[in-house]
């Protein structure tokens, strides 16, 4: 089971924090770091955040919320080994070619360790604050996905859509890794679906193995309608480290490959303080 830690790039207090914790994941054989992203809080929104309750983001307006690709250059540029992911990024609002261009050339710098985590995204407010329609985005996000891994095929790029006039160009440096990992996350609407058509893994926001087991039937059924071979897909999980050991093998048994610890469940004010233990706990028992 590889074990990732989320988010790197909320809430630390400086740069030396969020890299020294970076690089002392990664001794302690942390596999990947994650980031999450907003590039706004609203002071107050309507839209509902689909993973809590209560509707509403775990995080203040105030929060240090830096962006997931510059954070993670930074991480690639101080680690050698640990992978890096976006866990999610919105590309529904975000320009496609930067999108392209920007994870091509983290993967470039890292050597290969780049995973795009991509989501539909959820938070209107912030949509028309980039000013992007909110409606469609589904649509547009399938389109941007196609079309990007046409910028990291190398040859001469041509893509015409509703949302997208590409005529030929290339862009360089191309990803190191060939297929560039596109993680698609979400459980909602279409989400099992778009993984079956464009995903190399899937990022399943739920909340313990009872929860994941039912929502993996379905996307094992919805790859066999589409042809998929659901093998093919990488199944990260969020893992909160209740029920332990035990809980990692019912997560293990379902097929899962990782699973991302919350930064904020190793129970520490500071997260540098709880790594010693989540490796002498969770990572020296499972490598």
């Amino acid at each position: 089971m590889k074990i990732g830690l989320i988010p790197v790039n909320i809430g630390f207090p400086n740069i030396e924090a969020m890299i020294g914790f970076a690089q002392q994941a990664e001794a302690a054989g942390v596999e990947s770091l994650w980031t999450f992203e907003h590039v706004i809080v609203p002071m107050d929104y309507a839209s509902k955040y689909p993973y809590d309750k209560s509707g509403k983001m775990a995080i203040t307006p105030e929060t240090n919320f830096v962006d997931p690709l510059i954070c993670l250059s930074a991480v690639a540029a101080a680690t050698r080994s640990v992978r890096l992911g976006t866990g999610v990024n919105i590309l529904s609002q975000a320009n496609p070619l930067y999108m392209a261009k920007q994870a091509a050339g983290l993967d470039f710098l890292s050597n290969g360790r780049f995973m795009l985590g991509v989501g539909i995204g959820w938070l209107e407010e912030e949509f028309n604050a980039v000013g992007v329609p909110f409606a469609r985005r589904g649509a547009r996000f399938d389109d941007y996905v196609q079309a990007m891994r046409k910028v990291w095929s190398g040859e001469v790029v041509e893509h015409q859509s509703d949302f997208i006039q590409w005529t030929n160009f290339k862009s360089y440096p191309l990803p190191v890794q060939d297929p560039l990992p596109v993680i698609i996350g979400g459980d909602k609407g279409k989400v099992y679906q778009r993984i079956a058509k464009h995903g190399n893994g899937w990022y399943a926001p739920t909340r313990s193995p009872e929860d994941l087991a039912p929502r993996l039937a379905e996307l094992k059924a919805v790859c066999e309608q589409e042809g998929r071979d659901y093998d093919d897909i990488e199944i990260t999980a969020m893992w909160t480290l209740r029920g332990g050991l035990d809980e990692l093998k019912a997560y293990e048994d379902l097929g899962v490959a990782r699973l991302n610890v919350p930064l904020a469940a190793m129970r520490e004010a500071n997260p540098a303080d709880g790594l010693d233990k989540l490796h002498s706990e969770v990572i020296s028992q499972v490598a």
